[in-house]
């Protein structure tokens, strides 16, 4: 903080990026080969198709030609006549096959050998991209004889050609087509580019900038990100992370409440203890009064010093994983009652009644200083919520403990009269800071005792359409015991 008293405002970190290249450089270079082989699978059958079409016109060109030819009177053609006609449609001589007979129609300067033919009456796909590549991959003057269907009802009619014209054609082609296809690849790259980078890139970059700003502080509420209004799964990422942003935010408030408490709980207890053993050593100075006023309430005040002395020992235990083990032993309940009645100062509070409707005789398989925690921490509980309701209509109030066994289980009930509780409070009934439905209370009377059942094996609940609120307390017995009583039972 700066010494005006002002904070700086916080400024959301840039993500940290662990290499060079971010999504949006990834996506670009992902995009760029797809387009070029996408226009590679374009290019191949084009080019393929260009030089059919041109091997095409010049078979269509040689047939007008073979029909003038073929129309000359006895076949005679001047050769200047020939040349000319050869030279209009691009070939060095024409020839066709009627029948049995192969007649010769034109020739001007007819090569030596011929380099390559090509039948256009029986082409595949595949040999038509083939002959197109080794065209274009040749060099030099080669001269290449077409074979295609004749005009009239001849058998064929062939055409030689130089196919250097045929290459040049294709490579013009290729270029012009190449251009295109890049301003094409261009655009496309581009419209592609800026749909997956407004869809997708912009949303995770403004993920990945939310969480590495709540790294940096997780307990600030302005780091947790606003979810859009998107119905895909980005969105619902988006309110995913906002709702375990805020439920952390709130957790690790908590747990820091829980820690200043803890050190400022550690600190009383030093000075706390100190205190409690003076109050026991005079104590133990009245146990010496013949009064017998004294002599029948020091025992329980010493008790009750040992006890508080006890749990400064263990202030910090619920910080821990769990409470000591239980030590326990079969015990009477009603005294432990009776004792946690007065504790609570109920045995002399004509206002509020108290009905004990404990079977006689009743025994527990408890630790016995745990189950008075457990009794007493729900009944201060119940004493506060009736004091809690002040209003003259209310019914009359009044705590009862009901205890009874159920075959090898302790069943102990703590019920009053009171408003009950809340429903917000049953969420988190029997968690620390969150189960009270009091003003100033912090719930962990709750917690502690549904820890200390549990640790013996029960179970704490809160029992459903009862006036006020009832605690049912269960506690079984220990199977280890109930073995060794068979067994002693069989020995005898």
């Amino acid at each position: 903080m700066s010494e005006s008293g002002e904070q700086p405002a916080e400024t959301a970190p840039q993500p940290r990026s662990g290499a060079w290249l971010g999504l949006s450089g990834k996506l670009l270079l992902l995009t760029i080969p797809l387009i070029l082989i996408a226009e590679i699978l374009i290019y191949v059958p084009s080019i393929a198709n260009f030089r059919v079409n041109r091997l095409n016109d010049r078979l269509a060109t040689a047939n007008t030609a073979a029909l003038v030819l073929d129309a000359a009177p006895m076949g005679m053609v001047p050769d200047a006549l020939a040349r000319q006609i050869l030279a209009s449609i691009g070939a060095r001589a024409v020839a066709i096959k009627s029948g049995q007979q192969r007649r010769l129609l034109a020739v001007a300067d007819m090569p030596t050998k011929i380099d390559h033919d090509f039948d256009m009456r029986d082409m595949s796909v595949w040999s038509a991209i083939f002959d197109a590549f080794q065209v274009m991959l040749d060099s030099g003057d080669e001269v290449i004889r077409i074979i295609g269907p004749p005009p009239g009802g001849g058998q064929f009619i062939e055409v030689v050609v130089d196919e250097k014209p045929l290459r040049d054609a294709m490579f013009r082609f290729s270029r012009n087509l190449l251009l295109l296809s890049l301003a094409m690849a261009i655009i496309t790259s581009g419209l592609i580019y800026y749909a997956l980078h407004h869809l997708f890139v912009r949303p995770m970059r403004r993920m990945t900038a939310s969480l590495v700003a709540f790294h940096e502080n997780p307990e600030s509420s302005a780091r947790i990100i606003e979810p859009s209004r998107r119905g895909d799964e980005i969105g619902v990422a988006e309110r995913e992370l906002s709702d375990m942003q805020r439920d952390l935010v709130s957790m690790l408030h908590q747990k820091s409440r829980l820690a200043a408490l803890g050190l400022a709980v550690s600190k009383i207890n030093h000075d706390l203890r100190n205190l409690l053993a003076s109050s026991q050593l005079l104590s133990d100075q009245l146990a010496s009064v013949p009064d017998p006023r004294v002599q029948r309430f020091a025992p329980k005040l010493m008790r009750s010093l040992e006890r508080a002395i006890a749990f400064c020992q263990s202030t910090l235990s619920y910080g821990k994983a769990q409470e000591a083990p239980p030590d326990r032993r079969l015990i009477l309940v009603e005294p432990i009652v009776n004792e946690v009645r007065e504790s609570a100062g109920l045995a002399s509070d004509a206002s509020i009644e108290w009905v004990n409707a404990i079977e006689r005789g009743l025994m527990v398989d408890a630790d016995p200083d745990q189950l008075f925690r457990v009794l007493l921490n729900l009944v201060r509980n119940a004493a506060q919520a009736l004091e809690s309701q002040k209003s003259k209509s209310a019914p009359a109030h009044q705590i009862r403990v009901t205890g009874r066994r159920e075959g090898a289980v302790t069943i102990l009930e703590i019920s009053d009269t009171g408003p009950g509780i809340p429903a917000k409070a049953r969420e988190h009934l029997f968690e620390a800071f969150q189960g009270s439905s009091r003003d100033g209370g912090t719930g962990l009377g709750l917690a502690i005792a549904a820890e200390l059942v549990r640790a013996h094996g029960g179970d704490l609940n809160l029992v459903e359409g009862t006036i006020g609120a009832t605690f049912r307390i269960t506690i079984p017995d220990r199977a280890v015991e109930l073995l060794s009583l068979r067994e002693a039972r069989a020995r005898a």
